[in-house]
């Protein structure tokens, strides 16, 4: 059995931020133009690309780095992605209200129109990663959006641990779930834990893939951010895999890159046929999936 090829060339940024939010933009918007310039037909950035990855302290003047959508990052997105016809995923910190922000994804179609947003739904509150002091949980639920290269799908960072996340994306038509992310060791734990760390996160986006039949694409930064012996160290290794869980690019440890490779929507079809998970869901047994716990027999 053979399908329509449908190929598109996805790439991701992993780059080092500053603390300068407009070099990191300019940055961003060059590495983009380089991919574009290489033939990518899609291209996404790394959580919040802007700054510094801001929510390792609770410091209310990290407010002043956000946005709002459309603002200044969506702007020169969207005069890039029409100029060179391309569709960007791009991670920002959004000013929605006095009050209220969320941490969200855009989707610019080829155009350099607005195609969609995410906020994102889960929020962590970790050691180094206090979230939940700057972002208001999404709203939006799952979402994925039509765009000129394929129907394509955001999660953001912590929401890459969950399966209903991906399945529910699925669900909504996405082909490639992109996962803006900014992950990476304590550098305290980096030697006993950081191979087990490093491999459950791309363990368990992989298989998002071959549990849906998508396209998953982690775009991650790399470089230390903190105090000097602290902080965090991020731990790059951009990925592309496909519908079988196949890592078809991976980025390095610490350099400065765009990890590209060539997706082929047309396989969706034959993957999920010939492993129908989907077709065999027993969605008549799964209402406890919206309970928080289930009350266990004696």
């Amino acid at each position: 059995m053979t399908s329509e090829s449908r190929r598109v060339r996805v790439a991701l940024i992993q780059m080092k931020c500053s603390p300068d939010a407009r070099e990191n933009r300019e940055k961003a918007v060059a590495k983009i133009d380089e991919a574009a310039a290489a033939g990518a037909n899609i291209v996404s950035t790394q959580e919040l690309f802007c700054s510094q990855y801001f929510c390792q302290s609770e410091d209310h003047d990290n407010f002043a780095l956000a946005e709002s959508i459309p603002g200044p990052s969506t702007d020169a997105l969207s005069r890039l992605a029409a100029a060179r016809r391309i569709a960007i995923v791009a991670s920002l910190f959004e000013k929605r209200a006095p009050g209220i922000y969320h941490n969200t994804a855009v989707v610019i179609d080829a155009d350099g129109k607005l195609a969609g947003c995410y906020r994102k739904m889960h929020i962590p509150d970790d050691p180094l990663y206090y979230e939940k002091f700057y972002f208001t949980p999404g709203d939006l639920g799952f979402v994925a959006v039509n765009t000129r290269y394929g129907r394509l799908g955001t999660l953001v960072c912590w929401d890459q641990w969950f399966p209903e996340a991906a399945r529910l994306t699925a669900m909504r038509g996405a082909e490639i779930i992109f996962y803006p992310t900014a992950i990476g060791w304590h550098p305290s734990e980096r030697a006993e834990y950081g191979d087990a760390q490093h491999a459950a996160w791309e363990t368990i986006q992989r298989s998002h893939a071959i549990a849906n039949g998508v396209y998953v694409a982690a775009a991650n930064r790399v470089g230390h951010e903190g105090e000097a012996g602290a902080g965090i160290e991020f731990w790059g290794q951009s990925f592309i895999c496909d519908p079988a869980g196949e890592v078809i690019a991976r980025g390095s440890v610490e350099k400065e890159e765009i990890v590209a490779a060539e997706c082929d929507l047309g396989r969706l079809d034959i993957q999920r046929t010939h492993w129908p998970f989907l077709r065999d869901r027993r969605i008549d047994a799964y209402q406890d999936l919206t309970r928080r716990v289930i009350d266990r027999e004696a």
